[in-house]
């Protein structure tokens, strides 16, 4: 996976498409969900949400809002909002519920990958006898970034679409295109078997890695490494280049995320 990320209609990629640089340090957070906090009343619900934050806006160059972890119990419920500023995936790790798009529900199990582009209304129930655990990846979306970057600029909400909804561990790769226009471009379940190993890294994007299940250990090129274990997410930066070393089957789950890009019209 050392392949850019293909630039979208109107972009010209204004980085060079240089190979990832070895003597950079590769990771830019890692962490579990051990010591998730315990929120109570997300967007409106009633009960409680586990829910960890393992980067934002600080830790990563892309336009990146969170990459997060959330769980809810039996019967708990993440309640419906509407996304005006963001686009964001819920990526069902365990359990089973309902992903509810618009107030429309559509059943959800391990795999099921949501895409929410602003305009539209999201939430989650669980409707299993275990808990509902979910990986959050949420962008800016381009207009959002270019006012946070000081432009004057004054977007309406666009308007709801139709739920975009993918089972990611049978189609392997999915991408974003037509759905989202921002920094989240593909998403990837990685399989290895016991002592398989693979390299992670783009020349011009960040990875957000997420450990779904097995133990491994990942190396970066500056020589830095760490243990992998179930609910292990690590963020790497931009130019560098990491191994993933299985010692039991492994299965990574790998978001890509684009660096800023110049419009074209700006050139």
């Amino acid at each position: 996976m050392t392949t850019a990320p293909g630039t979208r209609h109107g972009e010209a990629d204004v980085r060079a498409a240089a190979p990832p640089d070895s003597r950079r340090h590769a990771f830019r957070s890692i962490g579990t969900v051990a010591g998730a906090a315990t929120v109570h009343g997300v967007h409106g619900a009633a009960g409680r949400t586990h829910w960890k934050c393992f980067a934002g806006r600080r830790q990563l160059d892309s336009p990146t809002e969170a990459v997060e972890w959330a769980s809810i119990p039996p019967g708990g419920l993440s309640g419906e909002h509407r996304h005006t500023r963001t686009e964001e995936i819920y990526l069902i790790l365990n359990g089973h519920g309902e992903f509810l798009f618009n107030g429309v529900t559509h059943r959800v199990g391990p795999g099921s990958m949501a895409l929410t582009a602003p305009g539209n209304v999201h939430g989650l129930r669980n409707t299993g006898d275990a808990d509902l655990d979910w990986w959050v990846i949420e962008t800016l979306s381009p207009g959002t970034d270019a006012v946070l970057s000081g432009a004057d600029l004054t977007m309406g909400v666009p308007a709801m679409g139709d739920a975009v909804i993918h089972d990611l561990f049978k189609e392997r790769t999915v991408s974003t295109d037509g759905v989202f226009t921002g920094p989240l471009r593909q998403i990837d379940a990685v399989d290895l078997d016991t002592g398989q190993r693979t390299t992670l890294g783009r020349a011009d994007a960040e990875l957000a890695v997420f450990v779904h299940s097995g133990e491994g250990r990942a190396t970066g090129a500056d020589g830095a490494a760490a243990d992998l274990v179930s609910d292990t997410c690590v963020t790497l930066g931009a130019g560098t280049l990491t191994r993933f070393e299985a010692r039991t089957p492994l299965r990574l789950l790998v978001v890509t995320l684009a660096l800023p890009r110049l419009s074209a019209e700006a050139l």
